[in-house]
């Protein structure tokens, strides 16, 4: 490719070097730091995946919420995540990453990282009618991250929901330098506070192309109905020219490993929905097969987090920033990773205007 060459999307354009992950595009193999990560789970909960991502050492951890009262939690997300972020910035006085040590930029996205559990957890709480709060020591009762999520959000941690959001999360924590983390990568290069790159990752993540798209799963499913008239729907929206949600990636030429995790959690927390996602899948992925024999597409990560999240109870305006929990921590990495050899982020644009007025 030659340097003037344009590329819509930045398709394939190489923008930073790193260290944390690729995702294997051949092989469907997770994995961090050259890690594979389907092993880790039930051995290692989520807040040690911080510690491989962030520290490359596993037996780290990532803090624990610090004592902190949210003023103004609405219930609707990922609103609330970014107005308590840019909060506890002012509150914490986290200084600009041009300014400050990189230890002092770990330690600052280590408390952001800690806090964000409990702020959608509270969102949550609110968003299913429960104004009031979980008491401290009931939420410290839990042993991980994932329980002390489900305890501040309902009171109460089923064991099979502590598995199903740890798992989530675990998979999800990173995918090299997808829409939201290239975000965090270039507000870090600027010098700004490392809240702002966090705040500025959850607006991207917000969009329905990247972590909004679990939600929009499920409406399809509610759209189609019921498994005879999945491959009706399903060619007309294609014929339409529509996109299906939770299907296809710009990254993998064969399935998406995450989504065959989140497939065997969905099955082990016995969903209704998951017989009838099964069919739409196979359908899907045929029909798809048929227009493209050249490019065939699969159901990538959203398709079976969405079954994943619908069936802990969670309410779907929720999923995108209980997806920016777990993608709190690629962030970190990569903005650890952007500070230590910084250079500002700034592409070129080839001007395609009028011409000069005379």
């Amino acid at each position: 490719m030659s340097s003037d060459e344009f590329k819509p999307g930045l398709e394939g354009v190489v923008a930073v070097e790193t260290e944390i992950m690729e995702p294997d595009r051949e092989g469907g193999t997770l994995r961090y730091r050259g890690v594979d990560v389907e092993p880790l789970i039930g051995d290692y909960p989520y807040e040690n995946i911080w510690g491989l991502l962030v520290d490359d050492d596993i037996h780290s951890r990532m803090p624990l919420p610090e004592p902190f009262e949210p003023v103004g939690i609405t219930g609707r997300a990922p609103a609330d995540l970014q107005a308590q972020t840019a909060r506890l910035s002012g509150l914490w006085g986290l200084g600009k990453l041009n300014e400050i040590s990189d230890d002092q930029a770990r330690e600052d996205l280590g408390r952001i990282s800690g806090q964000m559990m409990s702020v959608v957890a509270r969102s949550a709480r609110l968003a299913d009618g429960q104004e009031d709060e979980v008491p401290a020591e009931t939420v410290e009762q839990g042993a991980t991250a994932a329980e002390r999520f489900l305890l501040q959000w309902r009171g109460h941690a089923d064991p099979k929901a502590v598995k199903a959001i740890d798992t989530y999360w675990i998979c999800t924590a990173e995918h090299g330098v997808n829409a939201s983390t290239f975000t965090a990568r270039v507000v870090a290069s600027t010098g700004a506070d490392v809240a702002s790159a966090v705040i500025a990752a959850i607006g991207a993540l917000s969009g329905p192309l990247h972590g909004g798209a679990p939600s929009r799963v499920l409406d399809m499913l509610d759209a189609i109905g019921e498994p005879a008239n999945a491959e009706a729907w399903l060619r007309a929206a294609l014929e339409r020219g529509e996109k299906l949600m939770g299907f296809g990636h710009p990254v993998y030429r064969t399935t998406d490993p995450r989504n065959v995790m989140l497939k065997e959690v969905a099955a082990e927390l016995g969903s209704e929905r998951l017989d009838f996602a099964a069919h739409v899948e196979e359908t899907a992925e045929r029909l798809l097969r048929e227009r493209r024999p050249d490019h065939p597409l699969y159901a990538n990560v959203e398709f079976y987090a969405s079954i994943v999240l619908d069936a802990i109870g969670l309410p779907r305006a929720l999923f995108t920033p209980t997806f920016a929990v777990s993608r709190v921590i690629g962030w970190t990495a990569h903005i650890v990773e952007q500070t230590k050899n910084n250079a500002i982020l700034r592409p070129s644009a080839r001007y395609v205007g009028p011409d000069p007025v005379s």
